[in-house]
């Protein structure tokens, strides 16, 4: 596969970085800018200088304790950040990672994790992710919840940047997070391989084989 590092595609994964509301908000966390390699018009940015998966102890939906690297370590692992009660991006994300899951074969679903880390602890409780996950994604999806503080510094570990619920005027809380979802790789546990949120089911279901095998898209 031909590959090119060039300046604009770094740009397009810096911006991609910055917040939004359920989408998108600050800068603090920064992408390698200068590694970058993105192959063109493809969805899926495969990073020079990979992620360390970050050193996250949460709490999953049974309420037990789950060592992110520990439990996903040797596994082909999607991470993303996002929150049950926001109105598009975080949902569909889920809904079309789940669809381009179902085309895998039984083996490769089975090899493959997928990890929701909530933004929005306070209301994002595991009984709330438990009951959200199944409907939005797919039963197997693993759902993460905790303090914030440790949440936020597990995100700017991947150069994900969170801001803390904010209640808005009207009295809606919006949660405000970057919107990428991190591969990582089996052979490496490194996170290699980026995908922002105009990803589609069609597009995961075309990389997500070679994810599992630790093979760049």
């Amino acid at each position: 596969m031909r590959k090119k590092t060039v300046f604009a595609a770094a740009l397009v994964v810096t911006a991609g970085l910055t917040l939004s509301a359920c989408g998108s908000g600050d800068d603090s966390a920064k992408s390698p800018v200068a590694d970058v390699s993105a192959q063109a018009n493809r969805p899926a940015t495969v990073l020079d200088r990979p992620y360390t998966k970050p050193n996250l102890v949460l709490t999953d939906t049974h309420g037990k304790k789950y060592d992110l690297r520990e439990q996903t370590k040797g596994r082909p692992t999607l991470i993303y950040f996002g929150y049950t009660h926001c109105p598009d991006v975080c949902p569909l994300t889920m809904s079309n990672i789940a669809i381009a899951k179902k085309k895998l074969p039984k083996a490769d679903q089975d090899k493959l994790q997928v990890v929701f880390v909530t933004t929005d602890p306070e209301r994002d409780t595991p009984a709330e992710l438990a009951k959200w996950l199944p409907s939005a994604g797919d039963p197997s999806f693993t759902g993460l919840t905790g303090d914030f503080p440790t949440i936020q510094a597990g995100a700017r570990q991947m150069g994900i940047g969170i801001d803390p619920p904010k209640k808005e005027k009207d009295g809606t809380v919006v949660s405000m997070h970057g919107a990428q979802v991190i591969a990582f790789s089996p052979k490496t546990d490194a996170g290699y391989v980026l995908y922002g949120e105009d990803t589609t089911a069609d597009d995961y279901a075309k990389d997500l084989p070679k994810i599992i095998r630790g093979e760049n898209p």
